[in-house]
């Protein structure tokens, strides 16, 4: 990755109905980020796969049964440094007020530990 390209973050959580949908409209206007969302259940609106995690940067999960998923079932599809749990519960609603709150106070804070190790490696071949 260069600085002229956009940190790509994967939110994930289990439904892709609340929490990780939430996260990709807090952020999509983000300068400098490109944001997808997915879930971890097979019935999510986008549910989450192994061309999504490569596609990554990093990968936002909610909490960390999520990141154990990512772990088990795509295993070396993403580096575990850029795996960043947050541990959101399940128990807002789609844009409730205080999880974008939660979101805002959380992510960037979090990610920007990890942008400067994650713009010094090189992204895989097979870039979506």
């Amino acid at each position: 990755m260069t600085a002229l390209q956009p940190l790509r973050v994967l939110f994930v959580c289990t439904q892709n109905k609340l929490r990780s949908p939430t996260a990709e409209a807090v952020f999509a206007q983000h300068s400098g980020w490109q944001v997808a969302s997915a879930g971890t259940e097979r019935d999510a609106p986008t549910p989450l796969t192994r061309d999504l995690v490569e596609w990554a940067d990093v990968a936002v999960c909610m909490q960390k049964g999520h990141r154990d998923w990512i772990r088990s079932r795509l295993k070396g599809a993403i580096p575990d440094d850029r795996l960043l749990i947050l541990g959101i519960p399940d128990d807002y609603e789609f844009m409730d007020p205080e999880l974008v709150v939660l979101l805002n106070r959380l992510v960037p804070a979090r990610l920007e530990h990890m942008v400067a190790r994650v713009t010094q490696q090189p992204r895989a071949a097979g870039e979506l």
